[in-house]
């Protein structure tokens, strides 16, 4: 497999000859995207052409309304992974601005699709809506793409229906992981449901009850329902760490609690691993993923911390018995 370009201005992309191209958020990247990109990589591979994409960070969303923030289902490392994974030859990542927002549909798509990506057909939804104001459509694409001579290709809303019969989508994702159904909701992203955060100190509490955890800073990925999960924890950077780098792209499985620790009165939320059958793990500093796997249970007080510390046990042996069976 080639390795997919990112570029974040118009004036990194080399001339690669005609392009198809399409456009969005492709937030978490679910099976919908995956159906569309690779039917489009497909077409563009039969023409000869290369296969492109633009999203856009931030969100637009977060542009427009910054007193209400989109909850991300993941991060922009996570996402451009995932479209690589596609097949796609490169990525325009956009930085969106109310400047960028306020080009006339004719302006963004002769500057950026055909001047800037060398469109030679531009894949969109039905529902697309672009330029200032979202004055821009379907028909509006098409009227362009026969005045700047690009084809225009509609997306079959087939390729975008799920076995149940409902429609692949975000809004779906994150329904399941406010629900704490990590198995469905994987299953819609075709792939584990990723947080990632940088290993930081703690109150070192787990370690002095025998449970030493890796604390997160959260950076990238939608929180689901809180509670106690079975995961697989990956260091992605060892950032200066030595130890944490030598284990760099090994899963190792772990417990994952998300929320708060009432039991201790705790009242922030926490994201901690306890990564299983791994004595003296030193992972301060470094950038790891955890995969969500599967939701055992809420966020509980257990009254005492002999009481905790029992339920941990039994939490540590669930989520063993899990990734074994989901290895």
């Amino acid at each position: 497999m080639s390795v997919m370009h990112v570029w974040r201005s118009l004036a990194e992309i080399p001339d690669l000859g005609p392009a198809v191209v399409t456009l969005g958020n492709f937030d978490g990247v679910h099976r919908g995207h995956q159906a569309v990109l690779r039917a489009m990589v497909a077409d563009a591979r039969e023409r000869g052409h290369v296969a492109l994409a633009m999203t856009f960070d931030p969100h637009p969303k977060a542009v427009h309304d910054p007193a209400h923030q989109p909850e991300l289902i993941t991060g922009l490392d996570d996402r451009l992974e995932r479209l690589a994974a596609t097949g796609l030859d490169g990525v325009l990542v956009v930085r969106y601005t109310l400047d960028f927002a306020r080009q006339t549909p004719e302006e963004f798509v002769r500057d950026y699709l055909v001047d800037g990506m060398r469109a030679s057909c531009v894949v969109v939804g039905r529902d697309t809506r672009f330029g200032r104001g979202n004055a821009g459509d379907v028909e509006t694409m098409r009227a362009l793409g026969r005045e700047l001579s690009f084809e225009v290709d509609i997306i079959d809303d087939a390729c975008a229906v799920s076995e149940s019969g409902r429609r692949w989508s975000s809004t779906w994702v994150r329904e399941l992981l406010d629900a704490g159904d990590l198995p469905g909701a994987n299953d819609v992203l075709g792939c584990a449901h990723r947080l990632r955060g940088t290993v930081i100190h703690g109150d070192a509490l787990g370690r002095e009850i025998g449970f030493p955890t890796a604390n997160l800073d959260h950076s990238a990925g939608m929180i689901p329902r809180h509670g106690v999960y079975a995961a697989w924890l990956t260091v992605l950077d060892g950032r200066g760490n030595p130890r944490a780098q030598a284990l760099a792209g090994e899963r190792m499985a772990a417990a994952v609690s998300l929320g708060m620790n009432y039991t201790v009165g705790g009242t922030d939320l926490r994201v901690e691993a306890f990564c299983i059958d791994r004595d003296g793990l030193d992972l301060y500093d470094a950038e790891v993923a955890l995969d969500l796997v599967e939701w055992r249970r809420p966020m509980l007080d257990f009254g005492s911390l002999d009481a905790l510390v029992a339920a941990l046990g039994e939490d540590v042996d669930w989520c063993r018995e899990v990734l074994t069976v989901r290895t």
